[in-house]
């Protein structure tokens, strides 16, 4: 299969899954271009954050139109995440390659366990207990507290860090904060989600782009393919199982960490 072509089908699948999940695109972006296209941490991080990016943003403009995105929310932790972004890449150029393929690989397998032990376990907030953000039955719309505010920032934070480190949208933090946090249907879980990653992955392009570290060549056919994902799996939301989806996610994303580790030892 000529190149460009491998590139944009492995695009495609990230775009799959990120409109479906809200969460798994950016974290199985990075290991497809690391195990078919041969590239470093650093060098597929980029890469992943624009495609990653330019979907999300393509799938939350969906989730606005359809009232679907918490655009405030989305924005606080949006933009604490654009804030801690740089951070995330400046500790990534000063780790060794082996090292952060570990560290990516380590990641990698904890979010693929925790969404096989999502898929088996309710994720159902009892009743009783009390949530930092709930939306005001009067209004539609979050209640803002100091608490449902540190809790989104805290969020925006990690996934910032995460985003600018790894080359992960950060999704796979903010999805299940939001279920943790929020009493938001999945949703507006979901579309909540991809705003951010839009947004988060935007700070982390941007940063990537003036150190000159983007491989256009990679970028622009693996970035096409994952908006045509995304316009895919927009219309595929909703008719297919989440459990099935989370385990296939899981188990796929395990294979994956254990081929990185493999290969680098």
């Amino acid at each position: 299969m000529d190149n460009s072509l491998l590139t944009a089908v492995l695009g495609a699948l990230i775009g799959l899954a990120l409109a479906l999940t809200g969460a798994g695109g950016g974290i199985l972006a990075m290991p497809l271009l690391m195990l078919a296209l041969h590239l470093t941490v650093v060098q597929a991080a980029p890469i992943a954050l624009l495609a990653v990016g330019i979907s999300a943003a393509l799938g939350g403009a969906i989730a606005l139109r359809e009232n679907r995105l918490r655009y405030r929310a989305a924005g606080l932790i949006g933009v604490v995440g654009i804030c801690t972004a740089p951070l995330g890449a400046w500790i990534a150029h000063r780790i060794p390659t082996a090292p952060m393929t570990v560290l990516f690989a380590l990641v990698l397998t904890y979010v693929a366990i925790r969404m096989m032990r999502d898929a088996r376990v309710s994720s159902r907030i009892p009743p009783d207990q009390k949530l930092p953000c709930v939306i005001d039955p009067d209004q539609g719309r979050l209640h803002w507290t100091a608490p449902c505010a540190r809790a989104l920032m805290m969020t925006g934070g990690l996934s910032g860090v995460l985003s600018g480190a790894l080359g992960v949208g950060g999704g796979f933090v903010i999805v299940p904060s939001l279920a943790r946090y929020t009493n938001l249907d999945q949703a507006s879980v979901v579309g909540t989600s991809l705003g951010v990653i839009a947004l988060v992955s935007a700070g982390s392009v941007a940063v990537a782009v003036g150190a000159g570290s983007m491989l256009w060549p990679v970028a622009v056919p693996f970035a096409l393919g994952s908006l045509a994902g995304m316009i895919v799996g927009s219309r595929l939301a909703g008719l297919l199982s989440v459990v099935a989806l989370k385990r296939s996610f899981g188990a796929i994303s395990l294979v994956a960490a254990a081929v990185i580790v493999i290969r680098i030892v």
